[in-house]
């Protein structure tokens, strides 16, 4: 069992007596009542995608998985092909699977794939990857951390909002849980 604030894109969770894939989660602390967890998520059964709210306190249980380190290879536009680190042997993968994920994949990028009865379920992304910034706003000279941001396109088509002092052709460091700016890579 973990706990609901600890979902991340990607994971498989069982909730009432189903698999669940999860696409996308926001952490929200909305001013003096309690926080909660918004997950959107897809039942790997039916393939019917849903919204689910839990509190910051609940627990949720992992399904349990085989798991597989696998390094992600190159895309066709169709499927994501990822490469097995220990036997070398490929597989592709679909974006309905990938959900999100797809934002944060640049090639050799090493990804934990789960399988479920054999089949691949769902791929579990590290906390942080580097991506190259391709298109921002000119870098203001002096800018240094502020509140006061601006949009920038990322090498896998991501928009984040980064500080004025980022500039194209600049890496940084996205968190792939909640695809926001860390810092400079």
């Amino acid at each position: 069992m973990i706990s609901a604030t600890q979902l991340r894109p990607g994971m498989v969770i069982k909730f009432n007596n189903d698999l669940y894939s999860v696409f996308s989660m926001v952490h929200r602390t909305p001013g003096n009542l309690r926080g909660f967890v918004q997950v959107k998520m897809r039942n790997l059964r039916s393939g019917s995608m849903g919204e689910h709210r839990f509190s910051s306190e609940d627990r949720v249980e992992r399904a349990v998985l085989e798991e597989h380190e696998m390094e992600y290879l190159y895309d066709d536009g169709e499927y994501y092909y990822f490469m097995n680190t220990e036997n070398f042997e490929q597989m592709h993968l679909t974006r309905d699977i990938l959900g999100d994920g797809v934002n944060y994949l640049i090639p050799q990028l090493k990804v934990n794939v789960e399988f479920y009865e054999g089949k691949p379920m769902s791929v579990e992304l590290p906390p942080t990857v580097n991506l190259k910034v391709v298109e921002t706003e000119p870098g203001l000279k002096g800018a240094t951390v502020s509140n006061v941001t601006k949009p920038a396109k990322l090498e896998t088509g991501l928009v984040v909002q980064v500080p004025p002092f980022i500039n194209e052709g600049e890496l940084i460091r996205v968190s792939t849980a909640e695809g926001t700016y860390q810092e400079r890579a």
